[in-house]
């Protein structure tokens, strides 16, 4: 299972006009300082069908999203957690993985490693080969590499990371036409060479290994800055994983059809299809029974359909968290890194913090949550328990803290009860959030009265709900007329927040810098982090409080996956250990 960051979409399926919230309609209202007091799911984390299987069969899958899904299938390039799952039947990582995310042996490639060298070895299974018949070479390790280092390409997956290789600064800069760091010692063997061993590495989704490969053959015609868009990657993808693409419906369907060629066991089915399906109609297609299983399903949905008939209900903590980001600078792409404007609009503490304290999350997360969602304290989820900090409160609602700290910072109200800028200028914050259903829209109305209570005008951006795609073009691009932006994170498996929040990261997309913040990244990922485990959680806890009391980033809700998975399925789970076999397992019962 390939685990990485990458964008979600808003959770959608709150009913409009069931949304009252007491919260913003007093001066004096607070909420407690608990995550949220609503009792958590708990749901068995597989479906155990004891039925035998049938031979064949069409697995149907419904993706409940209110977009079109991009339909880029390179990893390297991909962004979203829509076009991960639409390809994960096909997309397959190199490595295997057990519970607690470790690399073990008996995927398509193991890995080992050697901390006196810093070096990780990669020997790749003999048995591998493409859909397409070729076989799996340390060039297509390689080439992987250079889709997310060289700069002509346009994914956003470069990181500090990754330039812990040796030479990837230098390919990157053009400086190099290979990446010395990458040493293929014959045709099923890399080595990769790095500056320091991380305690991450040998946990997927660390960001210091890649996890993927790409067909150097099928690709190497096609220049760097047109993979993204090429055919070979948007209609007629290679893979190497249990089935292959057989047919794509532009941004609304998927099929797949078993890989003849698949190395591990021969899949069951005789076909996958995956559909788009709108948040508006996935309570009547479940009932309807139109779908096997059921991905992102609205919080709504499980809401009025817990237990839905001829379906069990499988889930487990979701390593994800939803946020609120402050637009305090902008993304330099020649340089490669993040630079603050001092002077932005959202680039005063105070003013942060009151936003946060004034919005009644948990009550939110209370009412509409369904044990599926509860406030959020830090920017660690709770799935992550070893490194997240329970002492941290985060910001239950608090108007009059949010009163005492705008008035402190000199946001003095006008005679129309608004407050202007410490320089007397008009004040109008204008806020991104994504479609998700009519509840998105409900909420996002429910925050800017929260937000009105103390006196800040807020808006949405273009005056409505953004779709997924459109919001993080806007919100990448540095849009000006964003200043405020909700988004989400789907995590990797290794909790170090570099890759997200770090100088160079295009992922930090609140632009924020700090000496600070660059020292505690540091530490957690550093040498000494590799030995001292004690020391490295206790960097973890600290940086949560820090970034909570600097407020660019704030936490809004953590998440609790359900899907749905109709009783005539065999051999789904929501295991880690089994999720890298999972679909060459998944059959059909009668």
């Amino acid at each position: 299972m390939n685990t990485k960051k990458v964008f979600v979409g808003a959770a959608a399926g709150l009913s409009l006009s069931a949304l009252t919230l007491a919260g913003c309609g007093n001066n004096s209202s607070k909420e407690g300082s608990n995550s949220s007091s609503t009792q958590k799911a708990s749901l068995p984390i597989a479906y155990n069908n004891k039925k035998a299987s049938v031979k064949g069969g069409t697995l149907k899958i419904g993706m409940v999203s209110d977009s079109a899904f991009k339909g880029i299938f390179a990893p390297e390039l991909s962004q979203d957690n829509y076009d991960s799952e639409v390809g994960q039947f096909a997309l397959q990582s190199l490595f295997k993985c057990d519970d607690n995310y470790k690399f073990i042996k008996g995927g398509a490639a193991d890995i080992s490693f050697n901390d006196k060298a810093k070096t990780a070895t990669i020997k790749i299974n003999k048995k591998v080969k493409w859909s397409n018949g070729k076989p799996l070479t340390s060039k297509d390790v390689e080439f992987a590499y250079e889709i997310i280092a060289n700069p002509k390409a346009s994914g956003v997956r470069y990181t500090d990371s990754l330039k812990n290789i040796k030479g990837m600064e230098e390919y990157h800069k053009g400086k190099a036409d290979t990446i010395s760091g990458i040493e293929m010692k014959d045709e099923h063997t890399v080595v990769l060479h790095f500056k320091q061993m991380t305690p991450g590495m040998r946990t997927s989704g660390s960001g210091y290994i890649w996890e993927s490969a790409e067909p150097y053959e099928y690709l190497k015609d096609v220049p760097f800055d047109k993979i993204e868009s090429c055919d070979q990657v948007r209609k007629n993808p290679v893979t190497f994983g249990p089935y292959k693409f057989n047919k794509i419906v532009s941004g609304e369907s998927a099929e797949f059809v078993p890989n003849p060629y698949y190395w591990g066991k021969k899949p069951s089915l005789d076909k996958i299809t995956i559909q788009t399906v709108s948040s508006a109609t996935a309570g009547a297609a479940l009932k309807s029974k139109k779908y096997d299983i059921m991905f992102d399903e609205p919080t709504s949905v499980y809401g009025d359909n817990k237990k839905p008939k001829g379906y069990t209900m499988v889930g487990k903590p979701k390593l994800a968290y939803s946020y609120m980001g402050f637009k305090v600078g902008k993304f330099d792409s020649k340089k490669g890194v993040n630079v603050e404007n001092k002077n932005a609009k959202m680039n005063n503490k105070s003013l942060r913090q009151a936003m946060a304290y004034a919005m009644n999350v948990q009550q939110v997360s209370d009412k509409f949550g369904y044990g599926l969602k509860t406030r959020a304290t830090s920017l660690i989820p709770g799935a992550f328990k070893e490194y997240k900090n329970t002492e941290l409160k985060g910001f239950p609602q608090d108007v009059d803290k949010a009163n005492k700290l705008l008035d402190k910072a000199g946001y003095k109200k006008g005679k129309d009860g608004y407050r202007k800028t410490p320089d007397g200028k008009k004040l109008t914050i204008n806020v991104a959030a994504m479609s998700g259903s009519a509840n998105q829209e409900a909420i996002m109305k429910n925050y800017i009265q929260c937000w009105k209570k103390v006196g800040l005008r807020c808006k949405l951006t273009n005056g409505r709900l953004l779709d997924f795609n459109n919001f993080y073009d806007k919100v990448q691009a540095d849009s000006k007329d964003i200043d405020v932006f909700f988004g989400a994170w789907s995590l990797s498996s290794e909790p170090s927040p570099a890759d997200l929040y770090s100088e160079a990261a295009p992922f930090n997309m609140t632009r924020f810098v700090s000496k600070k913040n660059t020292q505690y990244l540091k530490n957690i990922d550093s040498q000494k982090a590799v030995t001292d485990h004690k020391w490295r959680v206790k960097q973890f806890k600290e940086w949560q409080a820090w970034m909570n009391e600097q407020a660019y980033v704030v936490p809004l809700q953590d998440y609790y996956d359900s899907v749905p998975v109709k009783n005539n399925v065999k051999g789904f789970t929501e295991q880690t250990s089994k999720g890298y076999t999972l679909w060459e397992n998944v059959s059909l019962t009668k």
